[in-house]
């Protein structure tokens, strides 16, 4: 069994209130948990520091907790649900972002079985095979390498692995059997690495690439990977993305 939380936070850069912004009717933040309970966790947790948020999240039957409003990442914020709810240092729980409507309930699962099956790993993320040469050179998509058991070796920004001889030659496409694979960033975590997360010092090699989960890897926790999942829906950042999103739903009927 796992556990899922969903962050919520009111002040966004782009999007003020940005979970309580109308998609089909309904608050973003609802709709995201409206996915996320389908994913068979046998708990389900927005955790948010505005009481408008928590007052939208429990009007339509989901559980919401208030939390500091000094947490400076999500992974903080859910550390502090664990502790007020008194979950044990074994629970498995999945950190689901606010901003993704349309967040598949089976990646969601993918990722907390593949953490409570793995016991040497502390998290457990996703991965997406890359198949255009732009994507792979882009900085903007994070990359990841693992080892023959499906824990990363590396996450970066960089293009990697990097196909010495095939790219010698050409970069204009990528080479037959290159396994790229495209980070996907949802996390599960077990609540004891939780506990011990916030303490860890900031590694040169993360604030280098700009890659949390790096901090971890360098302190030597293991990350299982999940991967060749299929590319999920995009998240809501911009306006731009808010009116992509209502379409969808407007579309759908929903």
């Amino acid at each position: 069994m796992f556990k899922v939380v969903i962050p919520a936070r009111f002040a966004s850069t782009r999007l003020p209130g940005k979970p309580l912004l109308d998609i089909g009717g309904l608050p973003m933040v609802v709709r995201v948990a409206q996915q996320a309970a389908r994913s068979g966790a046998d708990a389900l947790v927005v955790a948010t520091d505005h009481e408008g948020i928590a007052a939208a999240v429990t009007a339509h039957g989901f559980q919401a907790v208030m939390t500091r409003s000094d947490h400076s990442t999500g992974t903080d914020r859910i550390a502090e649900v664990a502790e007020q709810l008194g979950w044990s240092p074994a629970t498995v729980v999945v950190n689901v972002q606010g901003d993704e409507p349309l967040i598949d309930p089976d990646l969601i699962r993918a990722v907390a079985l593949a953490l409570d099956q793995d016991p040497e790993s502390s998290i457990a993320t996703a991965s997406s095979a890359i198949t255009e040469a732009a994507d792979f050179f882009s900085p903007g998509v994070v990359k990841v390498v693992c080892d023959a058991q499906g824990r990363a070796m590396y996450f970066s920004r960089a293009p990697i692995p990097w196909a010495r001889d095939d790219f010698a030659v050409s970069r204009d496409a990528l080479p037959p059997g290159l396994d790229a694979q495209r980070h996907i960033g949802i996390y599960a975590y077990r609540v004891r690495f939780l506990q011990k997360n916030a303490r860890l010092a900031p590694a040169a090699v993360e604030q280098c690439e700009a890659l949390e989960q790096l901090r971890a890897l360098w302190h030597g926790h293991r990350i299982r990977v999940v991967g060749n999942v299929a590319m999920p829906h995009a998240g809501v950042d911009t306006e731009e993305d808010l009116a992509r999103m209502r379409a969808l739903f407007a579309n759908d009927g929903a």
